[in-house]
């Protein structure tokens, strides 16, 4: 009984082939297939619309959230016009069900919010960050963009690196107070480079890290091996410099993570003894090798030690005010919260705050969740999670059995995932279309490996060798 309602629970047993073939919606539809066997460009559409996502992550950094915005609706133009044309039966997933699922309850917070036009703006970026996720999903059922996509951000990610380097041994102007000033370490470079707040850019790396990591083993031949490796100690540097605390929980979860995934990947080929002792030694020593690092790096310590300083620290004691406000919001409105977006928050908010403590976030992902959709809203955010982690360690298992090198992509998507999640415990950049479009990329891989499953060693898989 149990394990039915899990299957339940996760859709694990749902024909989504089936359930497309008999739609109302995709006979009527017919016409325009039939227009697409006959275009020159539509047949290559997966490749056309792996182009136009690879430019959102090449340019996110450097340019305007405006801008970002362009790019995003002109993928979900494209999104929409790939999918008008499209066969039926292709590309459903328990994700995409649970992602729709989230939207719906989105959208009906924002038909109710008491800031309804606000919800609205809130409601079109989720709109098109969503959109950007149907499209990565489509395009990345083919390993060799999956591959292609990932190998894109990735090297963006080199010259933000740098630069950040570069801040740290040639100096930066703080844009904002981003120590508390009776710190110890208020006279120190917090690294932001291209981004402009390090907290920013330390969510931005944490997917970098995991992705370069696992790069290392799915890029082929030592020179591309090689560019991983410089790509992720670079970034951990970088991350590492940015003196977000939250980034740094979210690197550590991460990294853990993606450690104890791996272990578990390679475990097919240990012995005895090393299939008992690898994952409590490796992860012994890294926990070990962090302890070291706090204990020995001053300003490691210290920003470490901030953490539990309540509000004797000026941050823990903005985030607690803030929080304090945001837990009356909830109160106020549990079922369906106040709607998406930080102009609704910035409409409610300010009835709620203390004195002299503006915000513009719950600074929580969780507590972000919950203030703009409630309790409804966050059983279905968690309920996307649990499909979403679900759907992951079943692929993990298919691909562990081949050691296909593609099950490396979507062990790197899982940790930038829960690595995100652990930033977002106290912050919420999430929300940031430099964020956010990481974290529905992460999410989208993980998508694009289910109509995999179950096509063997065919061409969606390539084995390690």
């Amino acid at each position: 009984m149990l394990t039915s309602l899990w299957q339940q629970l996760t859709l694990s047993t749902f024909a989504f082939d089936q359930w497309r073939q008999v739609s109302l919606l995709h006979r009527l539809l017919a016409p325009l297939r039939q227009w697409r066997q006959g275009s020159g460009l539509l047949p290559w559409g997966d490749w056309i619309g792996l182009a136009l996502v690879a430019v959102v992550y090449v340019l996110a950094p450097y340019v305007s959230t405006a801008l970002i915005g362009v790019l995003l609706l002109a993928v979900a133009a494209f999104w929409v016009l790939l999918t008008l044309t499209d066969e039926a039966g292709i590309g459903m997933t328990p994700v995409h069900v649970t992602a729709a699922t989230f939207w719906g309850v989105m959208a009906l917070a924002t038909a109710l919010s008491p800031v309804r036009g606000a919800a609205l703006s809130g409601l079109i970026k989720l709109t098109l960050n969503i959109l950007l996720f149907l499209l990565i999903a489509r395009v990345c059922r083919r390993p060799r963009a999956r591959t292609l996509l990932i190998s894109a951000y990735l090297l963006t990610t080199l010259p933000v690196a740098i630069y950040g380097l570069r801040q740290y041994f040639f100096g930066a102007t703080a844009l904002a107070t981003w120590v508390d000033a009776t710190s110890e370490l208020a006279s120190v470079t917090r690294v932001y480079s291209f981004l402009g707040n390090p907290n920013l850019l330390a969510g931005y790396l944490i997917p970098a890290v995991m992705f370069a990591v696992m790069a290392v083993f799915a890029w082929p031949r030592w020179v591309p091996k090689g560019l991983a490796t410089l790509a992720a100690v670079i970034n951990t540097l970088c991350l590492v410099l940015t003196l977000s605390r939250g980034g740094w929980v979210g690197f550590l979860l991460g990294g853990f993570v993606l450690l104890a995934l791996t272990v578990h990947y390679w475990s097919i080929r240990f012995t005895p003894f090393w299939r008992r002792w690898a994952m409590p030694l490796l992860l012994g020593g890294a926990a070990a090798f962090v302890l070291l690092a706090v204990l020995s790096v001053s300003s490691l310590r210290a920003r470490v030690l901030s953490l539990f300083a309540g509000r004797a620290d000026s941050s823990n004691n903005f985030r607690m005010n803030v929080w304090a406000a945001v837990l009356e919001m909830i109160g106020d409105r549990p079922i369906l919260g106040i709607g998406p977006g930080n102009n609704a928050f910035n409409a409610v908010y300010p009835l709620y705050q203390r004195p002299r403590y503006t915000a513009l976030s719950a600074y929580s992902v969780f507590l972000e969740v919950l203030v703009e959709a409630g309790i409804v809203g966050f059983a279905a955010f968690l309920w996307m999670l649990l499909v979403v982690f679900q759907q992951g360690w079943v692929q993990i298992q298919k691909l562990r059995e081949i050691q296909s090198i593609q099950g490396y992509w979507l062990m790197g998507a899982l940790a930038a995932m829960v690595g995100t999640l652990g930033q977002g415990i106290a912050d919420t950049v999430m929300y940031r279309p430099q964020i956010s479009t990481l974290w529905w990329l992460a999410i989208a891989i993980v998508a694009s490996y289910y109509p995999t499953l179950g096509q063997g060693k065919g061409r969606d898989f390539e084995i390690v060798q």
